[in-house]
């Protein structure tokens, strides 16, 4: 290992001084997506710090053509959920969403003082067949 570092200027990849690469440890935000089942007794709007008992299945990002950072992107960087904006994130999805419902979720990450990593998926968006959801709980700019 030291013949690494030694060779690439001190520099050792998991410790890079590029920002991009050295923001291990600090809090993070990513997006989730979960085909759920819609029926009685189901809490679709519960949030969970364990990401293995959500509602339903994960749903196939890659197989289905679709970007996690695209996802995660039009999220956290929406300004106004305008129709237009649930329309284009609709359009992401495509036919699957003729035949399922799939939820959306923010998902928080950290760790705490002991380096355990900490979790939240917040479900954000239901998309089913023929609407669009909002978490009630949630605030939601331009809406």
């Amino acid at each position: 290992m030291s013949l690494l570092v030694t060779t690439h200027e001190g520099e050792f990849w998991p410790f890079s001084i590029f920002p991009m690469f050295s923001r291990g440890g600090h809090p993070w935000i990513r997006s989730h997506v979960r085909q759920v089942e819609l029926r009685p007794g189901v809490a679709v709007w519960a949030t969970s710090s364990d990401l293995y008992t959500l509602p339903g299945s994960p749903y196939p990002l890659r197989e289905a053509g679709v970007n996690q950072n695209d996802i995660a992107n039009f999220l956290f960087k929406t300004d106004s959920w305008s129709g237009r904006r649930v329309n284009a994130m609709r359009a992401l999805f495509g036919s699957d969403l003729e035949s399922q419902n799939l939820m959306i979720y923010r998902v928080d990450g950290s760790l705490d003082e002991t380096g355990s990593v900490n979790v939240v998926a917040t479900p954000f968006l239901l998309l089913t067949p023929d609407s669009t959801h909002f978490n009630p709980r949630l605030e939601y700019p331009g809406r």
